[in-house]
């Protein structure tokens, strides 16, 4: 998702050079505007825009009125006043009207873009609060970012929302949930929705790096650093210039190490090894651990100023045993991906053993459960003998829960998942195929076995 802005002012040069402006900072969705009428006629269409920049002296309807009528259809548009007159009691009358800033003429490039990401930061930080207080289920606009991470629950589909406001901004982002409940996946399709999109995403296991290693990969080095160094070595900050890096596993960095990566946190400078010249980086950060950080903190075993560094907003997904919802989507989805579009079925019986498991090892454990009774069947259904002895073991202390379980085979589940989309789209093949994340081709065959037209 990129946030969407209007630039109403009388002057074609001064549009034309914000915009350019705009664009080459990575926002992509801006429209232009020359007539306050035209724009007035926008918002009461019900259109709505995140960031509005609005020129004070036009034609027709001057800027303060415009501002009424933005604050008063769409309050949840951020307004920024601009005008080639520095008077402190007009900037005080629009920030009374609801405003978020004034801007004077000419404005350089840096003042723009600084300006426009503080007022989309409140609008995200807005839109947070106001998802957390609604009880109805959020929806996802940017669903080609998401598309690899399969969600129906409740609870699951919030953090997905909360992920998607986090990526429109550029502020560092921590993502904290048990070992397999798809950290990497969240991180990758946060940089799929922001303006970095098409730079590039480093995933580092920080695991991996010791403390002789760090400066080096991160840093980069000159040829004849130290011995042994016969070439250049770029490192992560230099090669994701204008990307993401995600350090996964951060709460494993040595303490040593945590200061140095503070620093550029801080600053969005490095020295590569060799120099003595810093060098500006432009990078946005991600960060996960499965460790609670908070216990680290107060064992003195994490920086406090690098934790609320990385805390500009916190993703914390829930374990699978919390989202059972999902489970069919993602036994269907594994299926598939193991099997390809025809699948194979799984006998009642199995399948309510895997419902009534907790899944300790998360998503990631129950894909390679159903690799392994994937290979087991060996062509045909999977069934009991497929699953493994200490999960049947440990399901069978609770076989009151399994017998009481309402089971369907995962063919059914499918089917009245899809169907239920295809009815929620209108009927448009299109539009559920991609929601659903399938090929065009594989709907149709399904809905004609399903006798659907």
């Amino acid at each position: 998702m990129n946030n969407s802005i209007i630039v109403i002012d009388d002057e074609p040069d001064f549009l034309d050079s914000v915009k350019r402006g705009l664009v080459t900072s990575g926002f992509s969705n801006v429209k232009i505007q020359e007539s306050s009428r035209d724009a007035a006629e926008l918002f009461q269409s019900g259109k709505v825009f995140d960031l509005a920049l609005i020129d004070i002296t036009m034609p027709v309807m001057n800027g303060v009125e415009l501002l009424s009528l933005i604050r008063n259809r769409s309050p949840q548009t951020e307004c920024v006043m601009v005008t080639a007159v520095d008077d402190a009691r007009v900037a005080v009358d629009c920030l009374r009207k609801g405003a978020y800033d004034y801007l004077v003429k000419p404005i350089s490039k840096e003042a723009l873009i600084s300006t426009v990401n503080r007022a989309l930061e409140r609008r995200r930080l807005f839109n947070l609060l106001e998802l957390r207080r609604k009880k109805h289920i959020p929806h996802i606009n940017n669903v080609e970012a998401f598309k690899g991470i399969v969600a129906r629950s409740e609870n699951m589909l919030r953090v997905l929302k909360e992920a998607e406001l986090h990526a429109v901004s550029d502020v560092p982002v921590l993502i904290t949930g048990e070992t397999g409940t798809g950290k990497e996946l969240i991180a990758h399709a946060i940089h799929a929705a922001s303006r970095r999109a098409q730079g590039v995403f480093t995933p580092i296991n920080m695991d991996a790096l010791t403390p002789s290693l760090f400066d080096s990969a991160f840093f980069g080095h000159t040829k004849g650093a130290f011995t042994g160094a016969d070439s250049e070595r770029v490192g992560f900050l230099e090669h994701s210039h204008k990307g993401t890096i995600f350090l996964d596993e951060i709460g494993n960095l040595p303490f040593e190490m945590q200061g140095r990566l503070l620093r550029v946190l801080q600053d969005g400078e490095f020295i590569k090894i060799g120099t003595n010249r810093p060098q500006k980086t432009n990078v946005r950060f991600i960060a996960a651990t499965n460790k609670d950080l908070e216990t680290l903190l107060a064992k003195n075993l994490f920086r406090h100023d690098l934790y609320y560094r990385l805390l500009g907003g916190w993703v914390q997904l829930p374990p699978l045993r919390e989202r059972k919802e999902d489970l069919s989507l993602l036994m269907s989805r594994f299926i598939e991906e193991i099997c390809g579009p025809e699948g194979i079925d799984i006998e009642p019986e199995a399948m309510g053993i895997l419902m009534a498991y907790d899944y300790p090892g998360n998503v990631r454990e129950l894909r390679a459960l159903l690799q392994a009774a994937v290979n087991l069947a060996q062509g045909g259904a999977i069934s009991i003998r497929c699953l493994p002895e200490h999960l049947r073991r440990k399901v069978a202390k609770n076989e009151d829960f399994i017998s009481s379980f309402k089971v369907q085979p995962l063919a059914a589940m499918e089917k009245q998942y899809i169907l239920k989309v295809y009815e929620q789209t209108g009927g448009n093949k299109a539009q559920t195929a991609k929601l659903l994340d399938i090929g065009l081709n594989t709907l149709r065959r399904r809905l004609e076995s399903y006798h659907v037209e």
